[in-house]
C-alpha cells in the first residue's frame, strides 16, 4: 500500500506584513457554516518537462513564495476567526482577525503513488484524502487553525497541490477565485486580474454581530464511511440531449443542462439504491445567491453566499414521471431563490440562527449534490501546464453525496459520486444512466 510521508511543514504569512489589520464581520450566510467541515479541493499535475536540475525543491520554494504574494490581495485568509462570549454569556459572536497569523504550508511526498494510478482507478484511491491538509476539522476550529491550508505532495510522476479553506471563509467560487489567482501570481504576474471583495453590505442593522446560542454550537462526533468514490464524465453532446428530452418532457425551453444532468443522476442514485417506492427522497444542493440579489453582489464577493435548495417527492414519482419532472421540480425549486427571498433569510436568521449540523443523517434516500461546473478549474497553471485532474478531499462527506466539476474540455462535466460501493457497481451496469455516460 503507498504510503505518504511529511517532508515539512510552514507557517506562510503575506509577503508584505503590514496590511489592514482589521476585523471582517460575517453574514447570515457565511454563519450558516461553523460546524461542517472545510472546503477540500485540490489539483493534480504531471512533473514539469523538461525538468529543472532540482524540480521538486525549486518548484516547493517557487509555491511558497508566489502563496505569500498572493496573501497580500488575500489578507484574510492569512487571518484567524474569533468570537467574543456575550454579556448573556449564553451567545457567542464570530469575526474574522486579520492579523496576518499566516496560513499553512505542508510538503510532502508519495512517491509510490503515480497519476495514472489516480487516473484510471475505478474507484478514487482512498490516499487521496491525505493529500489534504487540516482533515476531520471543522470550521469553528479556525479560532486556533489556519483559515488556509496547502498541502503540495510530490507522486512519482506528478504533483498534487491540495488546498483546504474554511467553509466560513469561502464558498466554492471565492475558493477557486483564491486558486485561480494563485496560479495567476505563480505565472509571474505581479497584480491579479480579479480583485476580491471584502466588503459586507448587509451588516450595519443593529442585530450584528450576530449572536449565535452555545446550545447550537455543539460537534457532533465524525462517522467512519463504508463509501466509496468514482468518477463519471458527461460530454457536452450528451448533457445536451439530456437538457433537451427534458425540456421536451416538459413542453418547456427553460430547464437548465445543469438541472436536466442533476435529475438524472438522481434518479439513478435512487433507482440503483432500490428504495420502496412509497418512501421520499431529499436532493439537497447549492444556490449561490451573488446574481439573485438587487443589485446584484459583485461576482468577486469574498464569503460564501450560499443557501441550500431541497427538493422532496417519493420514490415512485422521481422514477416513473421522467427526467422532465424531476429538472423542473429542481428549477421551480431555484426560481424561489429571489430577492425577497434573500432579504427574508437575512433578517430571519440573523434573530434566529440556525447553523447547519455537523453531519447529516444518514437517511436512505437523501442525496446531497455539491460544488459547479462553473468555476475555473482547468485554467489554473502554476507555470507548468495546465492540471490533469480534479479531485476533493474527504471533509463534508458523510452521506450519500455528488460534487459536480468541469471536465477537461469545454462543455463537459466530471461528476465525483460518493456512495455505497453496491450503489456504484449497480450504477456502471444501469444502461438508462450510462449511455448519457463516457469512459
Amino acid at each position: 500500500m503507498a504510503e505518504i510521508s511529511i517532508i515539512s511543514t510552514a507557517t506562510v504569512g503575506p509577503a508584505t506584513p503590514n496590511q489592514p489589520s482589521n476585523r471582517i464581520e460575517f453574514t447570515p450566510w457565511e454563519l450558516q457554516f461553523p460546524l461542517v467541515g472545510p472546503v477540500q479541493k485540490g489539483l493534480l499535475f504531471l512533473h514539469p518537462t523538461p525538468p529543472s536540475p532540482s524540480p521538486d525543491h525549486t518548484i516547493i520554494h517557487h509555491l511558497k513564495t508566489s502563496l505569500s504574494r498572493t496573501l497580500d490581495f488575500f489578507y484574510p485568509l492569512a487571518g484567524r476567526l474569533c468570537t467574543t462570549v456575550n454579556n448573556d454569556h449564553d451567545t457567542i459572536s464570530f469575526f474574522i482577525d486579520c492579523n496576518g497569523a499566516g496560513a499553512q504550508f505542508i510538503h510532502a511526498a508519495a512517491r509510490g503513488v503515480t497519476a495514472a494510478g489516480i487516473l484510471e482507478s475505478d474507484s478514487v484511491p482512498r490516499i487521496v484524502y491525505s493529500f489534504f491538509p487540516l482533515d476531520g476539522t471543522q470550521n469553528c476550529n479556525g479560532v486556533s487553525e489556519p483559515l488556509l491550508a496547502v498541502q503540495v505532495t510530490e507522486l512519482a510522476d506528478g504533483i498534487f497541490i491540495g488546498c483546504t479553506i474554511n467553509h466560513m471563509i469561502v464558498d466554492g467560487a471565492s475558493f477557486w477565485h483564491f486558486f485561480n489567482s494563485w496560479s495567476e501570481i505563480s505565472r509571474g504576474s505581479t497584480e491579479i486580474t480579479v480583485f476580491p471583495v471584502f466588503d459586507r453590505p448587509f451588516i450595519d442593522s443593529p442585530d450584528h454581530p450576530i449572536r449565535i446560542p452555545r446550545s447550537l454550537l455543539v460537534s457532533a462526533a465524525r462517522r467512519s464511511s463504508p463509501f466509496q468514490e468514482r468518477f463519471f464524465h458527461f460530454t457536452k453532446e450528451k448533457i445536451a440531449a439530456l437538457k433537451a428530452r427534458a425540456n421536451t418532457e416538459m413542453a418547456t425551453n427553460k430547464i437548465s443542462s445543469l438541472q436536466a444532468l442533476m435529475a438524472h443522476i438522481w434518479r439513478s442514485v435512487i433507482r440503483n439504491t432500490r428504495f420502496p417506492e412509497d418512501e421520499e427522497t431529499m436532493y439537497r444542493f447549492p444556490v449561490g445567491m451573488r446574481p439573485r440579489l438587487r443589485p446584484p453582489l459583485a461576482p468577486e464577493y469574498f464569503g460564501a453566499p450560499v443557501r441550500v435548495g431541497i427538493v422532496r417527492m417519493k420514490v415512485w414519482e422521481l422514477l416513473k414521471l421522467g427526467i422532465g419532472h424531476a429538472a423542473w421540480e429542481l428549477n421551480k425549486v431555484i426560481s424561489t431563490f429571489t430577492e425577497a427571498e434573500a432579504a427574508n433569510f437575512l433578517e430571519s436568521w440573523g434573530k434566529s440562527p440556525n447553523p447547519f449540523p455537523g453531519t447529516s443523517k444518514r437517511t436512505s434516500g437523501n442525496l446531497l449534490a455539491s460544488s459547479s461546473p462553473r468555476f475555473n478549474v482547468y485554467g489554473n497553471d502554476f507555470g507548468w501546464g495546465r492540471p490533469v485532474a480534479v479531485r476533493s478531499g474527504s471533509g463534508n462527506k458523510t452521506g450519500a453525496k455528488t460534487t459536480l466539476f468541469p471536465g477537461a474540455e469545454e462543455g463537459s462535466i466530471d461528476v465525483e459520486a460518493f456512495l455505497m460501493p453496491e450503489t456504484l457497481q449497480s450504477m456502471v451496469a444501469d444502461e438508462e444512466f450510462m449511455e448519457a455516460v463516457t469512459i
